[in-house]
């Protein structure tokens, strides 16, 4: 990190803090195009995302070289665009990753990152912008912040009533963070008015047994839960959790299958594969978890429930190539179903989740 001098600085330009665009007194020493207002904002950027793009922000900071030709200009600009919106598609995964994490702190500068990518990419009243302002509300949530929250969420509705070209996909998010919003304000009934809406944009979107509609249903059980209206969130949370079942099953099953065919003959370690991005396999751990602990504290009522989703938290671990994951939350599922002294055909099945685990940890990496 290097202190900025004032004389250095061409006269006329400002420089602002990549975290609050307060003027900026530091400049990162690395890519030397990224500037702070101390060292608190630096590396809270720093752990954030700018680690993972410092050397990606030279060429998107610095002037651009002489070409010799318009044709090269043009190209240079498409290569300038494409960096940028590689940009914004990685800060918003990282963003929501730690979002889904509860790492809320973290999540702010990478959502704020996408968001100006955003801006340079779209323009300043595009419906593009939408996504970062639900992150950035998301994350204030997160914080307590309900006020900066409800800014982020009107500029978020204002740009969305604008646009003409609006998606159902951008909806659904619009919706479902108004109902985190009333949630948190503890006004259930438009929470739940806007919980509804993101279902069915979601649904019309992706369709109804699709996992970008689970977190409008997991959120709408969380408030049936919290009013102990219990028969509405559990009937939700099991909706939840065959979502997630089929879809985890299908690529589950894709992988025996491809096993048993012995496609794989030289015997090398099958790749897995859950067809998730990062931020989607921590949005899938935080439901399944949050499920997961509601069950096990009723699991003496209904311990079918809570073995169906400890199996399926398997398959994700499974998927995701973490053995260890994996196997814990099967030999859970086996300790219960042999406490509850469930049928010898559930523990077999169970049973055979881990030997699974077995055969791959046996098999050598090549």
């Amino acid at each position: 990190m290097n202190v900025i001098y004032p004389l250095a600085v061409p006269k006329g330009r400002r420089l602002c803090c990549e975290v609050c665009e307060a003027p900026a007194e530091r400049v990162c020493g690395a890519c030397t195009v990224t500037y702070y207002c101390g060292v608190v904002h630096q590396r809270a950027d720093w752990g954030s995302i700018h680690e993972k793009i410092c050397q990606l922000l030279i060429p998107l900071r610095t002037s651009m070289p002489f070409y010799n030709s318009e044709e090269e200009r043009q190209h240079g600009l498409q290569q300038l665009q494409q960096r940028q919106k590689h940009l914004i598609e990685l800060c918003y995964t990282v963003a929501q990753k730690y979002i889904f994490e509860g790492k809320h702190e973290d999540a702010v500068p990478a959502a704020l990152h996408s968001l100006r990518f955003r801006m340079n990419v779209h323009g300043l009243s595009s419906v593009e912008l939408v996504p970062a302002y639900l992150l950035l509300a998301e994350a204030s949530l997160g914080l307590g912040r309900v006020v900066q929250a409800e800014e982020y969420l009107s500029q978020a509705q204002w740009t969305v009533l604008k646009s003409t070209e609006c998606s159902y996909a951008i909806h659904s998010l619009l919706h479902r963070n108004l109902g985190l919003l009333y949630m948190a304000k503890e006004n259930y009934e438009e929470a739940r008015y806007h919980l509804a809406n993101d279902i069915y944009f979601a649904s019309c979107a992706f369709g109804t047994e699709h996992i970008r509609a689970s977190g409008g249903y997991f959120h709408l059980a969380n408030i049936f839960n919290g009013l102990k209206k219990l028969d509405l969130a559990d009937t939700l949370y099991t909706k939840v959790s065959e979502i997630w079942n089929k879809y985890l099953n299908d690529h589950y099953q894709v992988l025996s299958q491809a096993r048993i065919q012995q496609i794989d003959l030289l015997g090398k370690r099958f790749e897995t594969d859950t067809g998730l991005d990062e931020a989607q396999e921590a949005e899938a751990i935080q439901i399944l978890t949050s499920i997961l602990n509601i069950r096990e504290s009723t699991s003496n009522k209904a311990p079918q429930k809570t073995i169906f989703v400890l199996k399926i938290l398997f398959m994700l671990y499974f998927l995701m190539m973490n053995s260890s994951k994996a196997k814990e939350y099967a030999l859970r599922a086996l300790h219960l179903a042999k406490k509850q002294k469930l049928s010898v055909q559930e523990q077999d099945t169970i049973q055979g989740l881990l030997n699974l685990i077995s055969v791959e940890e046996a098999q050598p990496i090549t």
